[in-house]
């Protein structure tokens, strides 16, 4: 089963915008989220709609962050995406009448929904800069062994 893995790849493209003087392209995002520039262009629209990010047409154009990273949540993120299911094990279904189905379901959708507000509490903590002043982190343990940024648009 394949993984969701849109909002890590959000989330490293709005942190390559947090470092943008410039408008980034969406070809140019495309690459760092190996992927087409349309699903850029798709994905990112759903953050213009929630104001984290703004766009700019024409040459020169592209994506700009408009939220202030200290203030915006990797929740606020989340749900701009959608609020894509966090979970890829679900209830059956096939059978509502069957009271087994029904306790099983039960237990289960508590379960769930417990771990589901664990999960959006703590990304309700984490912040763009936090993400950033981690990633700035690393960035500087590397260039001390290595040459340059592994990772540039």
């Amino acid at each position: 089963m394949n993984l969701d893995s849109r909002l890590s790849s959000v989330l490293h493209l709005l942190l390559h915008l947090m470092d943008a003087k410039d408008a980034i392209p969406s070809e140019k995002l495309a690459i760092a989220m190996n992927s087409n520039p349309v699903v850029v262009r798709r994905t990112m629209a759903g953050l213009r709609d929630a104001e984290l990010v703004t766009s700019e047409k024409g040459h020169g154009g592209g994506w700009r962050l408009s939220c202030d990273p200290t203030q915006t949540t990797v929740l606020d993120v989340y749900r701009a995406l959608g609020s894509p299911r966090l979970f890829a094990v679900g209830n059956r279904c096939e059978t509502p009448t069957c009271l087994i189905e029904q306790a099983v379901n039960l237990a289960l959708n508590d379960a769930f929904q417990e771990a589901e507000a664990l999960i959006t509490a703590q990304l309700d903590t984490l912040t763009l800069a936090a993400l950033s002043t981690d990633f700035s982190h690393r960035l500087k343990v590397h260039a001390s062994t290595h040459k340059g940024n592994p990772h540039v648009i």
